[in-house]
């Protein structure tokens, strides 16, 4: 019998109504003759709130206790769900993360899977039952509860479906799919019927609604993923192994597949940093210690024996990074430390384009036509992403997605 695991995201199971509905959903897929797991999230804005009473008792939140605390919004949402599907007539059970057996380092708040101890489930399994398992959440090996960061429902989905040896992930949220662009900032944004792991890493690290964590282990564990909405019968986006460039009648597709735009982005330029082995590293090296995430990063050519260094972290994490700087920049003699906010990143994704001329210019001199200036430019073999001031991310979107024909997606 086929497996399925299914993720519903806090928008799926905010109030009792869209509850049942999601229970309903779930109780039809077993009955047309799947094993299925379920993995919820919070419902609607839990964490937020769980978040916001934590910095009202407490102006720094010890890491251990706020993962306990923001652990719970799942643990709600998942009983809630089995106690719907048991009301129906469905034989269910709740686990959280650790009953579940997902295992993790100690990076409270943003902790990494260690392994998928998937006996619990298949036990349930075996039994008859549906499982419903709390997502976010795991446990340590010294049986501390953990959370993985935001949206990390996806990344507890794709890892139990990779456990598992599942037949696929299910993740269904409040859009229909995976789009061309942002569909609220670009009106003419299609939904992709199927998109390859690696185009779909790049779109969810640069914008896309995906933790991209989660588009990693289900590439590694081959798991296709299939993102569709909760509230809507239409047919989602199916994300598997390398897709065809090639349409139905033989001709070439657009190289390039979309434009994510990732907003809360920040930048900070460390000047006269005496350019020698080793001063890099003593940049960055403190900020992975403190787990902020350094994107683009960019270094002058040396000038007189000094270079800047210029790189990009997300808006929550400036101040932090910005005090880990400036003391780093004291100790290896470097100038002064500048940073600016307000900034977003705009891309344009697709596997078409390694080895394809032109789209860096096109993309470059569509931005300079909309009167849009670029901070920082970082590129794959796949990918090339500008920076830009956040009040032109969508100006700057909807010109892209028109400079690539990306409407004639089909």
């Amino acid at each position: 019998m086929r497996c399925i695991v299914q993720k519903y995201g806090g928008s799926s199971v905010a109030d009792a109504k869209r509850i049942k509905q999601v229970a309903t959903r779930i109780a039809e897929t077993a009955k047309n003759g799947s094993r299925v797991v379920a993995v919820v999230s919070a419902m609607g804005d839990t964490t937020d709130r769980l978040m916001g009473l934590a910095r009202e008792v407490s102006d720094g939140p010890e890491p251990r206790e706020l993962d306990v605390l923001l652990s719970t919004g799942e643990l709600v949402s998942c009983t809630l769900v089995a106690m719907r599907l048991r009301t129906i007539g469905i034989d269910a059970i709740s686990l959280s993360g650790a009953q579940a057996g997902i295992r993790t380092d100690n990076r409270y708040g943003k902790a990494r899977i260690a392994g998928v101890d998937t006996k619990r489930i298949s036990t349930e399994l075996d039994s008859g039952k549906i499982v419903v398992v709390a997502g976010f959440q795991g446990i340590t090996e010294h049986h501390d509860i953990t959370t993985l960061g935001r949206g990390a429902s996806d990344l507890s989905a794709v890892a139990i479906a990779a456990g598992l040896n599942a037949t696929r992930c299910e993740i269904y949220t409040d859009v229909e799919g995976i789009f061309t662009a942002n569909p609220n900032f670009v009106p003419s944004a299609r939904k992709l019927d199927h998109i390859g792991y690696e185009e779909m890493l790049e779109m969810a690290s640069y914008g896309a609604k995906m933790q991209p964590r989660s588009i990693e282990l289900a590439m590694v564990y081959n798991v296709p993923v299939y993102v569709a909405s909760s509230f809507a019968s239409s047919t989602g986006t199916m994300i598997h192994g390398e897709v065809d460039s090639m349409d139905s009648v033989g001709e070439i597709r657009n190289k390039a597949r979309s434009v994510p735009t990732e907003s809360n982005v920040a930048k900070i330029t460390v000047r006269d940093v005496v350019d020698r082995p080793g001063l890099s590293a003593s940049i960055f090296e403190p900020l992975t210690d403190a787990d902020i995430s350094v994107d683009i990063i960019v270094q002058n050519a040396s000038v007189g024996g000094t270079t800047d260094v210029t790189f990009t972290v997300g808006s929550e994490d400036l101040q932090q990074a910005l005090n880990i700087v400036n003391d780093t920049a004291k100790k290896i003699g470097a100038g002064e430390v500048l940073s600016a906010d307000n900034l977003a990143k705009v891309s344009v994704v697709g596997t078409g384009m390694q080895n394809s001329p032109g789209y860096a210019s096109t993309m470059f001199r569509t931005l300079a036509g909309a009167g849009i200036n670029i901070e920082m430019i970082s590129t794959s073999e796949i990918r090339i992403t500008c920076v830009i001031e956040a009040a032109f991310i969508e100006d700057a979107a909807r010109a892209l997605h028109k400079a690539f024909d990306l409407d004639e997606i089909s």
